[in-house]
Parts: structure tokens; sequence; C-alpha cells
């Protein structure tokens, strides 16, 4: 068990004030007060729904070691060691980075932001790491990985405990590189302040997550901070072809390096075809075919091989190992059905921008015969703005649409559809309908589809629940178009 003084858990902490021993033992660290208790020190942090100031004072009953907070309460408890901080957030990262001892400063550590693709650049990444001998931990929207130990992941980003935990167990397993997705939640909420980062790859950025920062504005600033946080020894690789990538670059002390499909960059790459069985690129002079499908893909793999290459690896290795990996479940995943030959595509696309990328993927690698049939949804309780672009760009390039409940959450499904429907002009109305129960509508895509249409389901990817009213049911996109498959082949 852990166990360390307090006063050494805040050596990069910014200190404003501190009432009671500094030297008492700290063996835990909580941000939930119902876990407070002898030996813990619990930060009150101020939520979104609520503030952990509250909850200060229930947790010092339950004989709390210490609370680290913004403002302090008005009794203080003389057992109790009260610091109080400019940032608890802050604060918090800082102390579980000393906790466990600077994991990240023992691994080569590469963080990959943007809107999309930053599972698939991490996975792949992850992946090549390992291909290329390395022990290698994985922190993911869709699972945490060290080495082949697969953990559960609830979030794109953990909480600092839990991250630098995660990040501890990956050293203590032997490995030397860890790659992890860093979300704008978690750098507006400073889970991966004190982390040391290698380096950092962008991707893109576009419409999301405008119901947490509010403005689009605030939205870049969160992805900006993470490279203003880069250290000068590391590398920062950005999307040159992406408008807002070369304003990741701005404040940044680490190394500017970037990549293009269009233009100059340090890597750069020519897309000679891309075709229903992967692309042909050409990438620093060489020839590749890749199994991966869709121009996303190649910016994801030229992004993954920049990382590579700036680590010190051998491009022509990476090159030749990157084109046998397949990406990230959930993404571009295929499902076929041998009997009617139609082909599904599950696909985790859930803001405007992934949505079209998918779509024009399609059109790109299809037949001029095969329609494509689109099932897709929009998130409750998350960016309604969003909601009249998706379905504007499902009824501008599909044949036929589908509108169906995504994760409503809390949200009346009919009312998330009907903004929806409200994005769909009349010359596409007659392709559209909606079928609010998800598995129904796969169903009736599925029947609408003829031999070698293709049927995309996209929203939900990899996700196996449906969240509705607080309660996640089992819900797989692939396993449920599976099923469909199978029934109507009998």
């Amino acid at each position: 068990m852990i166990s360390l003084p307090l006063f050494s858990l805040l050596t990069d902490v910014n200190v404003l004030a501190q009432h009671g021993p500094t030297d008492v033992p700290i063996t835990a660290l909580t941000l939930d007060s119902r876990e407070a208790g002898p030996g813990v020190a619990f930060c009150a942090l101020r939520g979104t729904a609520t503030d952990g100031h509250k909850f200060i004072a229930g947790a010092v009953a339950q004989g709390l070691a210490a609370v680290v907070c913004e403002e302090l309460p008005t009794e203080l408890n003389p057992a109790t060691a009260y610091v109080l901080v400019e940032n608890s957030g802050a604060a918090l990262a800082h102390m579980a980075a000393a906790f466990y001892g600077h994991p990240s400063r023992q691994l080569k550590l590469i963080g990959v932001t943007g809107t999309n693709g930053k599972t698939s650049c991490a996975t792949l990444l992850h992946k090549l790491l390992r291909e290329l001998g390395y022990h290698a931990g994985l922190l993911s929207t869709v699972q945490n990985q060290i080495d082949e130990e697969v953990i559960p992941s609830t979030h794109t980003t953990p909480d600092a405990i839990r991250l630098n935990a995660l990040l501890a167990r990956m050293v203590a397993a032997g490995c030397t590189h860890a790659c992890m997705e860093v979300s704008s939640h978690a750098v507006a909420q400073h889970r991966v302040t004190g982390l040391r980062f290698v380096g950092g790859v962008f991707t893109n950025l576009t419409h999301d997550h405008l119901d947490y920062h509010g403005t689009f504005d605030n939205y870049l600033k969160a992805k900006k901070g993470f490279f203003d946080a880069l250290p000068k020894t590391a590398f920062a690789l950005t999307n040159a072809d992406d408008k807002r990538g070369p304003v990741m670059l701005q404040n940044t002390a680490a190394r500017r390096e970037t990549y293009s499909l269009r233009g100059a960059a340090t890597f750069r790459a020519k897309l000679i075809a891309n075709e229903v069985h992967g692309l042909h690129l050409e990438i620093d002079d060489r020839e590749i075919l890749f199994r991966l499908i869709g121009v996303f893909n190649a910016y994801n793999l030229l992004a993954v091989y920049g990382a590579a290459v700036l680590l010190g690896e051998d491009p022509t290795e990476v090159l030749t190992i990157l084109s046998g990996l397949t990406t990230a479940p959930g993404r571009f995943e295929p499902v076929v059905s041998p009997t009617q030959r139609v082909t599904g595509i599950v696909d985790y696309a859930h803001t405007p921008d992934a949505l079209e990328n998918v779509l024009q993927t399609l059109h790109e690698i299809r037949q001029p015969t095969q329609q494509i049939i689109t099932v897709v949804g929009c998130g409750g309780n998350r960016d309604a703005a969003k909601r009249p672009i998706m379905a504007n760009l499902a009824a501008r390039l599909s044949n036929k649409v589908i509108l169906t409940a995504d994760n409503p959450r809390f949200e009346d499904p009919n009312d998330i559809l009907a903004q929806m429907q409200a994005g769909v002009t009349a010359p596409d109305a007659a392709k559209v309908r909606t079928v609010v129960d998800r598995r129904e509508a796969i169903r009736a895509a599925v029947e609408l589809a003829g031999p070698n249409d293709i049927v995309l389901v996209a929203g939900k990817g990899h996700e196996t629940y449906q969240e509705i009213r607080g309660v996640k049911a089992p819900f797989d996109d692939k396993l449920i178009l599976t099923e469909v498959f199978a029934a109507l082949n009998k």
C-alpha cells in the first residue's frame, strides 16, 4: 500500500494557504467524498453538475486526513489538514502524479487529440509499437490496454487519479511506451496536468462538445492547451491540411512537425487509390498498400507514421508493419451478409465531419449500382446544434436514410429526431423515414437493401450499450446487424 506524507504530494502544487498537519500520511486520493476516511486526501472539484466543496464537512466527519480546496470552510477541524489551492483539478493531477511516482516520466508517452481520428491513431500507434517489439500501454475511448491485458474504458481520458494509476501499472508491467487519447474535457479539467509527454499528435477539429465548452473558440483553446503545455523535449505533430492545424503549434515549446496529403510538410503522402480492398499511398517516395479504407484513414496512417519516425523508428519497418494493421473496433468495421451480399458498415461517426467522411468514403469505393442506406441518430444531453446538420448530411449523401435513437440519455428520443428532421431539405425528404427503436431501424434498413447495397449504421461504433433514462441496456450495433442479417437470410 502506498503511504506518503501530504507535503511530499504538494511539491508541484500552487498552494495558497495551509492549515493543520502537513506530515499526515496519505494512503489514497479521491475526488468522491463518499470514499473519504482515515488516510484519504479529498480534492473538492467544481464540476458541471455539482460542487465538491458542498461535501467537505461530510467527508471530514468520516475521519478524512486532508482536504484540498479552492475555498476553505468556515469551520476547520484541527485534526484535518486543509490545503487552499488556486485550482483543485490541477492540484489533484499534480498530487496523483506524485502519489504514483510520476509514472509518465518513466514512459515514452504520446498523446493524440482532435475531434475525429483520436481512437484510430492511438490504437494504430499502440499496435505498431507492439509489433516493433515494445511493451506498450493504451488509453482510449474503446478500451485501455497494458500490452495484451484489456481494461474496460469509461471515459476517453480517465480522471487524474485513475490515469496515473493506470500509467503506474504500465510501468510495473515493464512498458516503455504508452499511447493515449487526450480529450478536450481532459485538458479543460486538468486531468493530464503534470504528465510528461514525449509527443503530441493533432488530427483535426470540427463541430463537437459545444454543450460543454459553450463556444467553438473555447473548444479550440482546450485542444490547443495540450500543445501549449508540451515541453521543448517533445514533438508536436499537426495536420497541416486542417485549417486549425497550424494554430495548435503557435505557442508550443515542442519541436514543430507537420503531415499532409496536399502540400509541403515534414511527412507527406500521395493518394494513389482508395478502393474497397484498401488504400494505395505513396509515403516518402515509397508506394505502400494498406488494409484500411478511406481518405480519413490515409491521414490517420500518415499521422501514426510521422509519430513513429519522430520516436526514432525506422521508416521502412514502420510502413511495412502499418500496411498490415487494422484500426480500432467500431471504426469503419465491415459486417457482410453472404447470402444477400449486402455489406454492413458500423462506424462511430457521431459528428457531422465524421459522418461526412464515412459517407464520402463509401461513395469513393462503391459501384455505380450500389445504394447507400444510412441509419443514424444523435445522443441526448449533448451538443444539440449538430442534430439537423447530421440529418442533412445523411440525406444528401445517402440513397435512403433512417433516423433513429442513439443514446437518448434523459431526453425524449422523439424530440431529438424532430430536431434532426428539421435539417432535411425538401428535395431529400422522400429519402428519409424515422424509426425510434434502433434495433427495428437497423432491421428496416437491411430490408430496404438490395443485393450489393451498403448499410451504414453510424453513431455508436464500439459501444455495447444504449443509455436511456440513466440505464445502460446491452446494445451492440455490430451484433444487432449480424443478427438481422442471419434472421433475414434464413
